[in-house]
């Protein structure tokens, strides 16, 4: 018996020329935004029309999933003054 995910991960990075890119790990959902509240609001929306109808055990999902967002940035160096 295959054990069912109760996670659904996205990664957030800046976007190439502005704002935000989100993408899921496991399903196929990529979004934007031009805050991190906006690309998260959009990420959550995204998720749930994507599995909205679907039969989330046949996808290797348990009900009502958990989305775990990790967020990419540059590291910061310190400046000498």
């Amino acid at each position: 018996m295959r054990r069912l995910q109760q996670t659904i991960k996205a990664v957030i990075r800046p976007g190439d020329e502005s704002g935000f890119v989100a993408e899921c790990i496991e399903i196929a959902v990529v979004t934007q935004g031009a805050t991190l509240d906006e690309t998260i609001g959009n990420l959550r929306e995204a998720v749930a029309l994507h599995l909205e109808g679907e039969n989330l055990e046949e996808i290797g999902l348990q009900p009502r999933p958990t989305l775990i967002v990790t967020m990419e940035v540059e590291p910061g160096y310190a400046q000498a003054s």
